[in-house]
C-alpha cells in the first residue's frame, strides 16, 4: 500500500514492490544467446555486403545489417544498465562490443542515458532525450535553427535528431565531467578504431579487386555508412515513441517525481509478432524505467504485474505508424507553465491583447 509520504514524494517503491523476483533473474547463457545470435546475423549481413555484387540482394542484406546492429545496441543498451548479467565484468566486455557496429561510445552512454535520461525522464532542464522548446525559445532560433528544428521534430527527422542532438553532442563531441574523461576517452578510441579499421580492411579488399576509388568508397558506405544511418533512423523513431505523445506531460523542476518520470512519462507499445526478435522488447519501456536491472526478456512478466497495480497510469497501446505521424504532427513546442504539447500553429498564433 502506498504511504501518504511515498504519494507526496512521488516514490517508485510501491510500484517496484508488484514486481516479481523472477524478473530479475538473468542467467549468463541466456544473455550470451541473444548477444551471440546478433552478431551472427551482423557477420552474415555484413558479409553478404562485401561479397555479394548483385544489387537485387542489397536491400535485404542493408536491411538485415540495421536490424542486427538494431538488436546488438539493445543488448549493449542492457549491459550499461547492469542487467543482461550478473558482473559488471562481463557487461563491460560485452556492451562495448555490442555498440560498436552502431558507432556508440559504451561510457558515454553510461552517463547520458543512465544518469541523466533515467534519472531525469521528462524533468525540464535536465532530460536531454526529445526535450522539447518552447515558443520563447523557438522564436529566439535564428532562420537556420527553426528550419533544423521542423525537420527534427518531423516524422521524417527523427533519424537526423537522434545523430545531431544524442550521438554527436551527447557521445562524441562533449566535453566530459572530470571523473569520466579518462573512461570515455578510452571508449571514444576503442569505438574510432573500431571505424577506422573496418574501414582500411574494406579499402584492402577493394584495392584487391583492382576497384576504382568510387567502387571502394561506395564498400564502405554500404557495409558502415548506410547500416549506422539506417540505425539513427530506427532508434529514433523509437525514442521518440518512448517519451512523445499529447498525453505525456513534462515537468517543471519544482514539480517533478520519480513516480511522474518514470510511469507517467513512459509507455508500453505492443509490437507485431516476430519483431522483438530483433527489438528485443525494447518498446515495453515502462518497466524498464521504474527498475533498470530488469533483463530486457523480462519486461513483459514486470509489466504485467506493474499494470496490474497501476492499471489507470501506464500507457499500453499497440505501436502504429499513424500514431507516431499524429505524435510529430502535435507535439512540436512546449508550455511548460501550462503542461501542454503544441503545434506551431498553436504556439506562434498572434496573442490576445
Amino acid at each position: 500500500m502506498t504511504t501518504a509520504y511515498e504519494r507526496e514524494q512521488g516514490s517508485l517503491k510501491p510500484v517496484i514492490d508488484l514486481i516479481p523476483a523472477a524478473a530479475y533473474e538473468n542467467p549468463t547463457w541466456r544473455g550470451l544467446s541473444y548477444f551471440f545470435r546478433d552478431l551472427f546475423f551482423y557477420a552474415l549481413a555484413i558479409t553478404g555486403l562485401v561479397l555479394v555484387a548483385n544489387p537485387w540482394w542489397d536491400i535485404p542484406l542493408e536491411l538485415l545489417a540495421i536490424l542486427s546492429v538494431t538488436g546488438l545496441f539493445v543488448v549493449a543498451h542492457d549491459c550499461a544498465h547492469g542487467a543482461l548479467f550478473s558482473t559488471k565484468r562481463l557487461n563491460g566486455v560485452v556492451g562495448r562490443i555490442a555498440m560498436l557496429p552502431s558507432w556508440h561510445v559504451y561510457e558515454a552512454w553510461v552517463l547520458g542515458h543512465n544518469r541523466i535520461h533515467h534519472a531525469f525522464t521528462v524533468r525540464q532542464g535536465y532530460d536531454f532525450v526529445w526535450h522539447p522548446s518552447t515558443p520563447e525559445e523557438y522564436r529566439a532560433k535564428s532562420l537556420g535553427g527553426r528550419l533544423l528544428h521542423r525537420i527534427e521534430w518531423s516524422w521524417q527527422g527523427a533519424g537526423l535528431y537522434y545523430f545531431l542532438e544524442v550521438w554527436l553532442k551527447k557521445m562524441i563531441v562533449f566535453k566530459a565531467p572530470a571523473r569520466w574523461v579518462r573512461t570515455i576517452r578510452r571508449d571514444r578510441v576503442l569505438t574510432l578504431g573500431f571505424v577506422l579499421v573496418a574501414t582500411a580492411l574494406l579499402l584492402v579488399v577493394s584495392s584487391s579487386h583492382h576497384a576504382s576509388a568510387v567502387s571502394a568508397a561506395w564498400l564502405v558506405t554500404r557495409v558502415l555508412v548506410i547500416p549506422f544511418a539506417g540505425f539513427c533512423v530506427m532508434i529514433g523513431a523509437v525514442v521518440h515513441v518512448h517519451h512523445v505523445q499529447p498525453d505525456i506531460r513534462w515537468w517543471k523542476k519544482g514539480e517533478w517525481t520519480k513516480f511522474k518520470g518514470q510511469m507517467e512519462g513512459t509507455t508500453v507499445l505492443r509490437v507485431p509478432r516476430g519483431v522483438n526478435f530483433f527489438f528485443h522488447w525494447i518498446m515495453i519501456h515502462s518497466p524498464h524505467h521504474v527498475d533498470m536491472r530488469i533483463p530486457m526478456y523480462n519486461l513483459e512478466m514486470a509489466a504485467t504485474a506493474i499494470e496490474a497495480g497501476y492499471p489507470d497510469v501506464v500507457h499500453d497501446a499497440p505501436l502504429r505508424f499513424r500514431d507516431f505521424r499524429r505524435n510529430t504532427t502535435h507535439c512540436k513546442l512546449y508550455n511548460f507553465d501550462e503542461g501542454k504539447w503544441l503545434t506551431y500553429r498553436e504556439a506562434l498564433a498572434p496573442r490576445a491583447s
